[in-house]
C-alpha cells in the first residue's frame, strides 16, 4: 500500500507545494511546529533514509539545502533546523523547520493550526525564492 507521501506525489492528495523536480518534492507540513515547517521527500518510496543509495541520499540533501536556503530568505528565522525521524510515515522525509531557538525543534511541542490561506501564502513565499 502506498504511503500518504506517495499519494501526494501521485496527486491523489493535495499539498502546499514549495519545490519540485524530477526526483524530489518539498511541501509544507500540515501540522507544523513553526510557520514554514517543510517536508522534503524523494518521489521514489523508500522507508528509511539510510537505505537510500549514496547518489540518491546526496541528491536529496542537496535539494533540501536549496529549500532550506529559500525558507531562510522567505521567513524570519535564525536558522532552518533539519530533522530526520521517519517513524510516523513509512517514506523518507526530511523536516526543515525555521527556528528561533533550539526548543522550536522539540517534536513534543504542540503543533500549530494555520489556515489554508496562511499555508498558501507561506508556500508561495518560499517557492518564489527557489
Amino acid at each position: 500500500m502506498a504511503s500518504v507521501f506517495s499519494k501526494i506525489v501521485a496527486g491523489e492528495i493535495p499539498c502546499y507545494k514549495v519545490a519540485e523536480d524530477a526526483e524530489f518534492l518539498a511541501f509544507l507540513d500540515i501540522n507544523p511546529m513553526t510557520p514554514g515547517h517543510t517536508l522534503v521527500i524523494p518521489k521514489q518510496e523508500e522507508d528509511y533514509i539510510f537505505r537510500l543509495d549514496d547518489s540518491s541520499y546526496l541528491k536529496l540533501m542537496a535539494f533540501a539545502k536549496k529549500v532550506a536556503l529559500a525558507i531562510e530568505k522567505a521567513l524570519p528565522c535564525l536558522r532552518v533546523g533539519l530533522a530526520v525521524i521517519g517513524l510516523e510515515v513509512p517514506h523518507v522525509h526530511i523536516h526543515l523547520i525555521p527556528i528561533q531557538k533550539e526548543a522550536d525543534m522539540n517534536f513534543s511541542n504542540p503543533k500549530l493550526s494555520l489556515s489554508a490561506d496562511e499555508m498558501k501564502s507561506i508556500a508561495a513565499q518560499i517557492a518564489e525564492r527557489m
